[in-house]
């Protein structure tokens, strides 16, 4: 037995160090079949005396059975995104802060290309993974732990003399694994994946691990953490930390002494990306200093100690070989260039959207023209000018029809986008069961493009609704669904009946009203029947609702088809009230705050908590609505809109003097 303990061992060793060297360092010694042959002896005494198995064994990068959903996981500290410079100019401003911040202390900075993919955070104990975690909303992600430990370069044992620590960084797919990806789809007459940060995106939350690891997804960590803090004095110093610790840090960096160093870096870069593995789409810049980043605060949203320097959208030069028109879930008919195809930074473009028939005219645009396209991350790349008129051009002209039910279409007036009015068009119903299913809304992991074209497509689904009365056998006469992929996607189906309202409200699709908005009429109204029942002038009462976004919710619940809607996910066990987490009176109760500027002693988040545990509000924007505007230190056009509107500005100290209730 003791020989079969240190076989064991002296494989693991071995097949770490080969993983090392081939998916960290990119330098093999061995070919795939020797490595497949230490693998697979490793298995075979693993399963032949199982107590020799560990978590983190090279054997246990892909776990054996599909996981049923992703449970959200609180971040140590915020994962804060970055203002973006746009040009030099903005980022000789965002130098010129920090020096004049720091006061004269010297600093440098560390310049890191800015890879685009998915931000993730994994925790380590005792030198292994213990969890991984999505960036999310950047203060709650998503446990993706079995999904990630299939990535190579991502070790699961490091040596480490601290107990626990963190490491955040990208998940990336590189160029060539996109491409064989999207090649795989096209095979099995699935839709592509449309850029490469998309894939890593979809490929860390499927179901199955075993799927993600088919993928190959890298790995680069950029940030070393100790209980949510730095764990080293410098940002430079923690790179090199975590190299030794065996990460695949990105070897193209530099410790730079001022801002024109950076600048070179970033213009380097900018002329070589495309002989990079991996897309990027420009330069992160940080203080190395932890010392000088405390100094250095936080804005509301960003650390003021670092910047993304974007790089200006990539263009190409192509034909519009057709247009066609694509029908949303609002009824907005969108045209959408087929074009000649085309390397744009790398992914191969074949549709540009052309967003209205104004757009059209506004461009210049016929059928045959040379046009320039552009992309810059987007979904669906956008043309950006004629660049010259083809032959036998031919003219586009906007349907009267929807081109899918054949429908009515007809233009408000003030609406640059026609719309299908009838709420039945197939097209419309395909986007809004997307839409209602969809991550961010009611979350039900499963529903993708594919079984929906299915669903809609036979009959199975003609409302949102009849998600919540699809059975088993239904589902099991699909094509490529088996019986576990049926059990869990009706486990999603009835898990999703517990989101708060907010999300049904969202889901319900009204024009105008996401996230934000939503979570607003639920606090204010407390239900769904009060939504329902509201008035615009009632609905106005809310914060940051105006007249538009009223009138839109008054129409919405005036529409028969739509109240059916209502009644149909009441009687299917969606919850249609909601119970406010803000606390009841409090001295700042009714009372909305706006903040700008820097305040002396308080962050923008401490500050909003602050007036949030005292009953108040805390808007984005100054409007009628606004008590008061807290200002401090630089504040901007927020402070001059209070000023124009005659509402009251007060300073942190008169802040502090309201949070205690006196006036």
């Amino acid at each position: 037995m003791k020989d079969f303990v240190q076989e064991a061992e002296t494989l693991r060793a071995q097949l770490r160090r080969h993983e090392h060297l081939y998916y960290v360092l990119d330098q093999p010694e061995i070919s795939d079949a020797e490595y497949d042959a230490l693998m697979r002896r490793l298995r075979e005494l693993e399963e032949a005396h199982p107590e020799l198995a560990s978590a983190d064994s090279p054997t246990g990068r892909v776990g054996g059975k599909p996981r049923e959903g992703f449970v959200k996981v609180r971040h140590s500290a915020p994962m804060l995104s970055l203002d973006n410079a746009l040009n030099e100019g903005e980022l000789r401003d965002f130098d010129r802060r920090v020096r004049e911040l720091l006061e004269g202390a010297a600093y440098r900075y560390v310049a890191e290309l800015k890879l685009d993919g998915l931000s993730m955070a994994v925790q380590y104990e005792q030198g292994r993974v213990r969890q991984a975690v999505t960036r999310g909303d950047g203060t709650v992600g998503e446990d993706v732990t079995e999904n990630a430990r299939t990535i190579r370069s991502l070790p699961l044992h490091v040596d480490s003399a601290w107990r626990a620590f963190e490491v955040r960084g990208e998940a990336v797919m590189n160029r060539r694994a996109f491409e064989r990806l999207n090649a795989e789809r096209d095979q099995q007459e699935l839709s592509r994946f449309a850029n490469p940060r998309n894939a890593a995106a979809g490929s860390l939350r499927v179901l199955e691990p075993r799927i993600t690891a088919s993928r190959r997804l890298d790995y680069y960590p950029y940030f070393l953490l100790r209980d949510g803090r730095p764990a080293l004095p410098g940002q430079w110093a923690a790179l090199d930390e975590m190299v030794r610790m065996g990460f695949k840090v990105n070897p193209h960096r530099k410790l730079c002494s001022g801002v024109e160093e950076v600048l070179e870096f970033c213009a380097h870069w900018e002329t070589h990306r495309e002989e990079l593995p991996y897309e990027i789409d420009g330069v992160v810049v940080k203080v190395d200093s932890v010392e000088q980043q405390v100094a250095l605060g936080f804005t509301a949203k960003a650390p003021r100690w670092a910047i993304a320097y974007k790089y200006p959208a990539r263009q190409e030069r192509t034909t519009v070989t057709a247009i066609e028109v694509q029908v949303g879930r609002t009824g907005a008919l969108t045209p959408v260039a087929h074009l000649q195809p085309v390397a744009v930074g790398g992914v191969t473009v074949s549709r540009a959207t052309l967003h209205n028939e104004d757009e059209i005219g506004r461009l210049g645009l016929k059928i045959g023209d040379e046009v320039i396209v552009e992309r810059s991350g987007d979904v669906i790349p956008k043309v950006v000018r004629v660049w010259a008129q083809g032959k036998g051009r031919k003219a586009f002209v906007m349907p009267a029809n929807c081109p899918v039910c054949g429908g009515r279409v007809v233009r408000e007036e003030g609406e640059a986008a026609r719309r299908c009015i009838n709420v039945d068009c197939p097209a419309r119903l395909k986007e809004s069961i997307l839409h209602f299913a969809s991550r961010g809304v009611m979350n039900i992991d499963g529903v993708g493009e594919a079984l929906v074209n299915q669903l809609v497509d036979r009959g199975l689904v003609k409302s949102v609704a009849d998600l919540y009365h699809l059975t088993a056998d239904q589902l099991l006469s699909l094509e490529r669904m088996g019986e576990k992929s049926a059990a869990n996607l009706l486990a999603n189906i009835e898990r999703s009946k517990l989101n708060p309202l907010p999300r049904v409200i969202t889901a319900l699709g009204i024009r105008f009203v996401g996230e934000r908005t939503a979570m607003l009429l639920a606090e204010a109204l407390g239900s769904l029947d009060a939504l329902a029942a509201a008035s615009a002038e009632q609905l106005q009462s809310v914060e940051e609702v105006g007249s538009k976004v009223a009138e839109s919710i008054v129409q919405y619940f005036r529409e028969p088809r739509n109240r059916e809607l209502v009644d149909r996910l009441r009687a299917a066990g969606l919850d249609f009230t909601y119970i406010s987490e803000r606390p009841a009176g409090g001295p700042l109760q009714g009372l909305t705050f706006v903040l700008t500027g820097a305040l002396p002693t308080l962050s923008r988040d401490q500050a909003k908590a602050l007036i949030e545990q005292a009953g108040g509000k805390v808007a984005g924007s100054v409007s009628k609505k606004t008590s008061y505007v807290v200002a401090g230190e630089d504040a901007g056009s927020k402070l001059d809109k209070a000023r124009a509107l005659g509402i009251s500005v007060v300073d942190e100290r008169e802040l502090r003097r309201l949070l205690e209730g006196r006036e």
